[in-house]
């Protein structure tokens, strides 16, 4: 339960409305005790008791006179008799029972004051916890979403984040205000009869063992359900990206049976987890009314006896505020349910809280606003998990030379050029921009030399301007315009309903696959950047688009440090240097007519591929 508290950190920028909350809370408390205490001239009132209370005394009030208990039950019988005796046992009724409707709105007033500042508390805090989920998202490194599957990530962000504020969001309330609701009223129940308070105090301990055993299995039921819901997610995720394989190979019954079967599973976990929490509010009556069974009987006894300490209607006041106990314990009983069913959301979302960056930033890194002379891979080796990818990879990169990466599937093109903007560090040797370890630089100066186009054209559900001023700050809409008319994009982007500012759709789905390229590739044109990464840029596209992305790739290239990932000659014929990949190490390197009339692994692949 303590771990599962532990997201209240992030309420101490809210310090100021949560200490508000207490203090209101505490005076609705106050004004609730001294309402019921008023009870008791009335019930004196009805009963005619006030005359006997002090029979033949001339009271005179004086604060000064209170020292203990005994003298403050005396000053108050004092003055209600005294009120009395001035004002007649009629007017003395109507005047204490306007003074409890006044107390009641107060206290009301201040409970109200209180829910109204811990709302800035509740709703900041899960705010918070969105954000700081959203940002430690953005900082992982790439090879934390290879080993998680991307709806149960989507899950903990968002149905986790939404247990998180029901489940124990929502008891803050109940922890601010009824902890200090209970403590006051023991406290006045202790000074009315000592003795009956501490009889009550050996039982509540009891039924709090009892309502706690059943929240350990709760929680272990709600851990299960959030896991379900993990691979609910994963499987909706799933089926929403590849629904065109699914009904291209007919298997629309069989993912419909996959996806009920998971349900149903998920269906009776909740089931029992709803049944176990709604076990809380009868267990908790039902034992609070146990306890007040056993207070009147012990009460009762008091009363009864010679030498009884406790008159009728103070006892029928205690009674009253004792049953005032059972509201907030109940309270408090349910927010431990609520906390225990929060407990395992709370646990998945530090899982990625506390992931560990693998890509880390040094303090004293430098910055690195240009690049001047070299890329140079020395001895670089690379590791997934126990998987080999990369091995003693040597290679230096001399500035505006175009190379070009090849090799059969699997051999670790991509993990080579992802190792240089650090979308993951090599296991062994280094890699040097300028003769510096890029460990050493900023990971946003070193990644802001390298513009990347990838087969996979990452766009997002926004306007064409946005999606290629990405990044970028301040950019104007001519400089996006030359951008996209370099990238050969101007023209279809000006067909479109609202040019520039037309929204694309999910993943850019408006659009062909050779103008989502296109304007990826204008993306990379207005960011300017010295590097260029191609990877696979045109392999998936039709011969006419493919031949306008070239066009636009051989603009980009000019001037330019490029490398390049490619299976087609026409992206690396005329490459300063071709570097053949077999395996994770480095089996050939050249320049194309070189490396065709070896006859080795290179002219392979051309034959295999169709290079020629």
């Amino acid at each position: 339960m303590l771990k599962s508290l532990k997201v209240l950190r992030y309420a101490i920028p809210y310090w100021g409305s949560a200490l508000l909350n207490i203090i209101f809370n505490l005076l609705s408390v106050i004004f609730s005790l001294v309402s019921f205490a008023l009870f008791i001239p009335v019930l004196q009132i009805i009963f005619d008791r006030t005359k006997r209370l002090v029979p033949g005394v001339d009271f005179n009030p004086d604060w000064h006179s209170i020292q203990d208990i005994d003298s403050l039950k005396q000053f108050f019988y004092g003055s209600t008799s005294q009120m009395i005796e001035i004002q007649g046992e009629i007017r003395a009724l109507f005047y204490i029972s306007i003074l409890i409707v006044v107390l009641y709105f107060l206290k009301n007033l201040f409970r109200y004051l209180a829910m109204f500042f811990l709302a800035t508390v509740r709703n900041g805090v899960v705010k918070d916890l969105r954000n700081a989920l959203y940002y430690k998202a953005l900082i992982l490194p790439l090879s934390f979403y290879t080993q998680q599957r991307k709806g149960d990530l989507m899950a903990r962000m968002g149905g986790d984040v939404q247990e998180v504020e029901w489940s124990i969001m929502s008891s803050l309330e109940m922890m601010f205000r009824d902890p200090i609701t209970i403590i006051t009223y023991l406290i006045t129940l202790f000074f009315i009869q000592p003795i009956l308070t501490g009889f009550v105090l050996v039982l509540l301990p009891i039924s709090g063992f009892l309502i706690a055993q059943v929240g350990k299995s709760l929680k272990r039921t709600s851990q299960k359900s959030q896991k379900k819901m993990g691979y609910l997610m994963s499987l909706i995720e799933e089926t929403l990206s590849g629904i065109r394989i699914i009904k291209a190979f007919n298997a629309i019954d069989e993912s419909n049976e996959h996806f009920k079967k998971e349900n149903r599973a998920y269906t009776r976990t909740m089931t029992r987890l709803y049944r176990k929490r709604d076990l809380a509010s009868p267990l908790s009556e039902f034992l609070g009314i146990v306890v007040v069974v056993v207070v009147l009987l012990f009460g009762g006894r008091l009363i009864l006896s010679q030498n009884s300490s406790i008159t009728a209607e103070v006892f029928l006041v205690y009674i009253g505020i004792f049953t005032q106990l059972i509201p907030p314990a109940k309270s408090i009983v349910q927010a431990f349910y609520n906390i225990q069913k929060g407990a395992a959301s709370v646990e998945r979302i530090n899982q990625i809280l506390n992931a560990e960056e693998v890509i880390v930033e040094k303090p004293d890194a430098l910055p690195k606003k240009s690049f001047e002379q070299r890329i140079e891979y020395r001895n670089v080796s690379f590791r997934y998990e126990k998987e080999l990818v990369l091995s003693h990879i040597n290679l230096i990169i001399e500035k505006g030379q175009s190379v070009a990466i090849v090799g059969q599937s699997g051999s670790g093109k991509s993990t080579l050029v992802d190792l240089l903007p650090r979308f993951y560090d090599c296991t062994e040797g280094c890699i040097l921009l300028d003769n510096i370890d890029i460990r050493n630089y900023r990971i946003d100066d070193l990644r802001g030399l390298m513009g990347i186009v990838s087969q996979e054209t990452i766009l997002f559900n926004d306007t064409v301007f946005n999606n290629i001023a990405l990044g970028m700050k301040n950019v104007s809409q001519d400089e996006v315009e030359m951008a996209a008319k370099i990238a050969n994009a101007h023209e279809f982007i000006m067909q479109l309903p609202e040019g520039y500012h037309t929204l694309i759709g999910d993943r850019g789905t408006k659009l062909s696959g050779g103008q989502r390229q296109r304007l990826s590739i204008a993306r990379a044109v207005l960011k300017n950047p010295p590097i260029l990464i191609l990877d696979e840029a045109t392999s998936a596209l039709d011969t006419e688009s493919e031949r306008l992305v070239q066009q636009a790739l051989d603009k980009l290239m000019q001037n330019r440090t490029s490398i390049v990932i490619a299976h087609r000659l026409s992206t690396i014929r005329y490459a300063d240097m071709i570097i053949v990949l077999h395996q994770g190490e480095i089996v050939e390197k050249g320049k194309h007519e070189s490396l065709y009339a070896q006859g080795n692994f290179y002219r392979k692949l051309c034959d295999m591929q169709s290079f020629l």
